[in-house]
């Protein structure tokens, strides 16, 4: 058993920032969410350490701990599953590491030295940060000022984020430092010099550069950031390298502030760079972090989601940074859940954060924020975007890719919501535009009003516009539950379930669950599932019946995706018309009034002969095509 002294530094740190104290006390109490304040990470509930009725066990998410405003007990995580599961100290790391997907260190006798190099560097930096304070008033600094005054920063603004310069020159940081008593190792090891292949003098890393001082959520000076003020320099920003207390991936710029901030007005804004989270904090939005340079990784994710759990990206409005969002993406899906996602704010094309506060003000940055969209949008506009789906093979194309993110997120529920929401999308997209009314012939003759629909014709498909009659929703449970009875022969047939979509109360969803291979269909389409097995006309099909009838189920899918697909571009062919109808009379109208109907007859003709049959659908459908038909011949007479 390791020793609680034997961990490594920031190993507890990281543990805590992985996982939530919520989720742990979440197990054992029961939130008054009438009290609580999720969105601020403040949560209240009957205190599990002695009996009580009200609310007065308070924990804050933020700060990771828990207190009883009744016995008075507090702690942090750790502390509350030894004092709940009766476990010891190190037995509560074991299962909270497992628990965020951490690897428990080996024994490591010298971890007290390390914390105390790691202490000692800290000083350095904060030693290096007041220099290069100083700096920024030096005659040395005047463009540098100029700049920042350029951009709008105030004294306060400087102050408050500890803006600083390095002076272009080779050893002014190294000589301050050395010249003060700092040893030049530690110089060296803090990532502030850097010493020469050939074993002279170590030099100033950082020179003529603005400086951007980094502290993690302990306030601890971990690094710099420094922007060029030389434009021939070969990189405008240039951030410490990774040392013994920086690391990039796993670090936030303004990281501490902004989880104080963070609250129901004050969503959390996600920049991409110091400037931009320095122009909104001084423009109000106090709860505004950056990563450091590059993309988000997934850990700077997870320090995100712990600052808040629906945060908003805001993109900088060219295609690098909707790029950006959109790898967010690909990076967020497997992590989403019901209490946690993103929401992207899309800014104007070539303009940033920054940009839009100088240009627009704090109304035009708040309107943009409120307006975020939700992950799902953007996850739409990146398939669609450009794109062209003039065939059935691209919109085939698009429906994978559609299924092969939705695969990804974990959260059954969630990936429920996600289909039907894409669903909507899709069919928004794809919605025929409505027509408008035409001129035709030379001399701009109008043309008779729309016809109403004949009273033969009223309850059918046609007349009703978009839903599905009862003829085509039976079809649809049929084949749905001969795929629920026979899921061996789902591969055999994804190509038409994936081009059959599903219109009728919840079928959709069950075709969804199908082509996503959930063979249990967990989440909303269970009961669905459960829901149409039990239809009357489902229960006495012949191959739901004959579970063990293979060939016959195969043969009964082929014929029932055959009339379906036959059916329904018949009927397409109808409304078309129909709409024609009420412009333009022609030969060319009524040859196609007489095909659709041919098509829908010739669907019927194959119906198969079992219980399932609706005779009626086919006398009613036929009538309504020869009602049309006659209707329109009858018209051409009169003209």
């Amino acid at each position: 058993m390791l020793h609680r002294m034997s961990l490594p530094p920031g190993f507890l740190d990281e543990l805590r920032n992985r996982v939530s104290i919520s989720s742990v006390v979440g197990r054992k109490v029961t939130w008054d969410m009438r009290k609580s304040n999720q969105a601020k990470g403040d949560f209240w509930a009957p205190c599990p350490f002695h009996q009580e009725k009200t609310a007065s066990f308070h924990v804050d998410d933020r700060k990771g701990f828990y207190y009883c405003f009744g016995c008075h007990a507090k702690g942090d995580a750790l502390k509350f599953l030894c004092e709940t599961e009766n476990m010891g100290f190190m037995e509560a790391v074991e299962v909270m590491a497992r628990e965020a997907g951490m690897t428990m260190p080996a024994r490591d006798p010298h971890a007290a030295e390390k914390a105390d190099r790691l202490s000692e560097l800290a000083q350095v930096m904060d030693a290096a940060a007041r220099f290069y304070r100083m700096q920024l008033n030096t005659g040395a600094a005047s463009a540098a000022r100029d700049y920042l005054a350029g951009r709008g920063l105030a004294q306060t603004t400087l102050d408050r984020f500890e803006i600083g310069f390095a002076p272009d020159n080779r050893q002014a940081l190294w000589a301050h430092l050395t010249g003060a008593g700092i040893a030049p190792d530690k110089i060296v090891e803090a990532g502030l010099a850097i010493t020469p292949d050939d074993g002279g003098t170590p030099y100033d890393r950082f020179r003529g550069r603005i400086m951007f001082p980094i502290r993690d959520t302990r306030g601890r000076c971990i690094a710099f950031g420094g922007r060029a003020m030389d434009p021939n320099a070969r990189a405008k920003y240039l951030n410490s390298p990774e040392t013994p207390l920086f690391d990039k991936g796993r670090s936030l710029y303004n990281a501490g502030p902004a989880r104080g901030a963070v609250g129901k007005d004050s969503p959390l804004i996600v920049s991409e760079g110091y400037m931009d989270v320095i122009a909104l904090v001084a423009a109000g939005f106090e709860a505004a972090v950056a990563p450091l340079g590059t993309a988000i990784t997934e850990d700077q994710l997870r320090m995100i989601w712990r600052l808040s759990p629906e945060p908003v990206i805001a993109l900088d409005g060219d295609q690098a940074g909707l790029r950006a969002g959109y790898r967010l993406i690909d990076l967020a899906l497997p992590h989403l859940g019901p209490e946690q996602s993103l929401r992207f704010c899309l800014l104007p094309e070539k303009m940033d954060p920054d940009d839009v506060l100088r240009a627009s003000g704090v109304g035009a940055m708040r309107k943009l924020i409120d307006g975020a969209v939700p992950l799902v949008r953007l996850l739409w506009q990146r398939e669609t975007e450009g794109q062209v789906f003039d065939s059935p093979e691209r919109r085939s194309a698009l429906d994978k890719q559609l299924r092969t993110a939705l695969a990804r997120i974990g959260d059954p529920g969630l990936r429920g919501h996600y289909a039907e929401e894409l669903r909507n999308l899709r069919a928004g997209f794809f919605r025929p535009p409505q027509r408008s009314g035409r001129q035709g012939g030379f001399g701009g003759a109008r043309f008779a009003p729309p016809m109403q629909p004949l009273p033969a014709t009223r309850a059918t498909l046609l007349a009703a516009g978009e839903g599905p009659d009862v003829a085509e929703r039976m079809r649809e449970e049929i084949i749905l539950a001969i795929l629920l009875t026979h899921p061996s022969l789902l591969s055999e047939f994804e190509n038409d379930l994936e081009r059959a979509e599903m219109r009728g109360p919840g079928h959709e969803s069950l075709r969804q669950a199908m082509l996503l291979g959930q063979p249990a269909l967990d989440g909303p389409a269970q009961a669905d599932a459960v829901r149409l097995l039990e239809l009357g006309h489902v229960r006495i099909a012949p191959p739901v019946r004959q579970k063990d009838n293979l060939e016959l189920a195969r043969n009964c899918l082929r014929e029932e995706f055959a009339k379906l697909f036959t059916r329904r571009g018949a009927v397409s062919e109808l409304r078309d018309a129909t709409e024609d109808m009420a412009h333009l009379v022609d030969e060319g109208l009524t040859w196609r009034l007489r095909q659709a109907a041919e098509m829908r007859n010739s669907a019927e003709r194959s119906r198969l002969s079992d219980s399932t049959d609706l005779g009626e659908d086919r006398s009613a459908l036929s009538s309504q095509l020869d009602r049309l038909i006659e209707s329109q011949v009858w018209v051409k007479r009169k003209k």
